[in-house]
């Protein structure tokens, strides 16, 4: 009863003091008897240390002070554990040092492999200078040949101009003899057709000019596809989720319309109505780049989805793109456009030439995703987590796992079913 009293004289001291009433959870503190003082407070009181515990009190009585052999055991274990706490902080120091040379090997490295790719770049710069070299100086060589021959007719003439002007002085009757004896050694020299065809070979140098500017335009698509396969992954296709249509290749990557639906039982995770598959694992990296060959089908959709997507059924929430669930590229009747959240846009900047290959780019940290064409490497779609005219910004932040998604769609009637679609190996690209 007088523990209570005790508790109850504190707890009215501390409300008086501006504090609210303890939680339940503070009721063993209570049975301390700790004593409350507002931080504010501009009382002199001394605030008391949390009292010890009545065991623990009595443990440290009965104990007593420690006996020489144990301050030695103690003092052994500090020592060891000091021991290898420095070991430690100079295996770290060690880690940190080799991490700077390893650094610097691969920097090394680096500037190794683009020096090789900028040896091979001079050499054919320089075997294309040398060869625009050789083509001026044969034309040259041509010039001269003919301006030589136009020399020797202007000397011939300049010769006759000076006899005629010799003759005129001496007499106008010999003047004129000997003027028409000139004239009738001296015949009009006319440009030949020939030389309008000595001229370097511009024909040449504009198809030059245009197959560097197609190297050129690869060889930035290919520096681009570089950064991007640094992030590349391995994409395999879950069976269990195939559509009973679709016969999946022994690798898991290659998908196969077979026309014929699969006798084994339906699995729970198999879409049975939509003909679409997923990835047997969700994308596990922060970023993630993988391909997709799409030549072999005339229909299809590639894209992302959440394991929630689906399975069952023909509506929206089992179709990529048509959900909140999922984000896709899509082929259909011709037209290339982007869905998510069954809102669509059509996709600009899309070359003449059929899309033969489609890269899927992933950043889960920061909600992007981005659809490329993986032989130009222009860009098809993007979401991000930006504010689009079409999409929501808020379904562009990923919070759930993803996993790769492919979907075959039915062609217009004139067209074959789509056949075959293959996820691309891009370890050793």
């Amino acid at each position: 009863m007088a523990e209570k009293e005790i508790i109850r004289a504190e707890i009215k001291q501390s409300a008086q003091c501006g504090l609210t009433a303890p939680s339940a959870g503070s009721h063993s503190v209570l049975q301390d008897r700790l004593s409350f003082s507002p931080l504010d407070s501009n009382d002199d009181r001394t605030v008391q240390p949390f009292p010890r515990s009545p065991k623990l009190k009595k443990k440290m009585a009965s104990a007593g002070p420690p006996s020489q052999e144990q301050l030695g055991r103690r003092l052994e274990e500090l020592q060891a554990e000091r021991s290898r706490t420095e070991a430690h902080i100079q295996s770290l120091k060690k880690r940190r040092a080799d991490l700077s040379r390893s650094t610097e090997v691969m920097k090394q490295q680096v500037r190794e492999r683009f020096e090789s790719m900028q040896s091979v770049l001079r050499q054919d710069e320089q075997a294309v200078l040398d060869s625009l070299e050789l083509d001026l100086r044969q034309t040259r060589t041509r010039l001269d040949q003919v301006l030589k021959s136009w020399k020797e007719h202007q000397d011939q003439v300049s010769k006759n101009i000076s006899g005629t002007q010799r003759a005129l002085s001496e007499s106008a009757q010999r003047g004129e003899e000997e003027e028409k004896g000139q004239q009738g050694g001296l015949s009009t020299k006319k440009p030949d057709a020939s030389e309008t065809e000595i001229r370097l070979n511009e024909e040449r140098f504009e198809k030059l000019l245009k197959t560097l500017s197609s190297i050129s335009k690869q060889l930035r698509a290919q520096l681009q596809r570089k950064a991007l396969l640094i992030d590349s992954s391995t994409v395999m296709i879950d069976k269990k989720t195939c559509h009973s249509d679709i016969t999946l290749t022994s690798n898991g990557q290659g998908m196969l319309f077979s026309g014929s639906a699969s006798l084994a039982p339906e699995h729970p995770l198999q879409f049975d109505r939509v003909c679409c598959a997923l990835g047997d694992s969700p994308l596990a990296a922060p970023k993630s780049y993988w391909e997709v060959d799409v030549r072999c089908s005339s229909a299809w959709a590639v894209g992302v989805a959440y394991a929630c997507l689906e399975r069952k059924g023909r509506d929206k929430g089992a179709k990529l793109g048509r959900n909140r669930n999922s984000w896709c590229l899509e082929l259909h009747n011709g037209h290339l456009s982007a869905w998510h959240n069954d809102r669509h846009v059509a996709c600009q900047g899309v070359g003449q030439t059929a899309l033969q290959r489609v890269g899927v780019w992933v950043n889960q940290e920061k909600g992007r995703l981005v659809f490329y064409d993986a032989d130009s490497m222009a860009v098809l779609q993007r979401f991000s987590a930006a504010v689009t005219p079409v999409f929501d910004r808020a379904h562009h932040q990923f919070t759930e796992p993803l996993y790769p998604a492919v979907r075959f769609l039915k062609p217009p009637e004139h067209q074959t079913w789509p056949n075959h679609v293959e996820l691309c190996h891009l370890l050793n690209p």
